[in-house]
């Protein structure tokens, strides 16, 4: 079945940005999502991209984050801009809804000054 293996993560200061990238041993979804989760917090869908569709984001990050998708290269990437410290967490991606088989180790990001 197919991997997923998420990089990118690090350690960013306030209104710093990033770029996660999230590369698959196969063909990515039609439906694939980025997840993260806070420590004490429960995982949460962070954005979501639908091929051939419109994309959708957590309000948390609606203006700041911008999912995109390389088919060709089974890549799904997460472009985090304005990072604040709420953003500290792993990032994940997955198929959208999530599937357990598919989760990856992660890969972490922290906001910090």
């Amino acid at each position: 079945q197919v991997q997923f293996v998420e990089s990118g993560g690090g350690l960013v200061q306030p209104g710093g940005s990033l770029r996660l990238s999230c590369a698959a041993t196969g063909s990515i979804f039609n439906s694939m999502g980025w997840y993260r989760q806070a420590p004490g917090k429960q995982r949460e869908l962070v954005a979501a991209s639908i091929r051939g569709g419109a994309p959708s984001y957590a309000d948390s990050v609606k203006g700041r984050f911008t999912i995109s998708r390389d088919n060709a290269k089974n890549t799904v990437y997460l472009q985090m801009n304005s990072l604040n410290p709420e953003d500290t967490a792993f990032y994940y991606c997955n198929r959208w809804p999530p599937a357990n088989p598919y989760w990856g180790q992660g890969t972490q990001v922290t906001v910090s000054s």
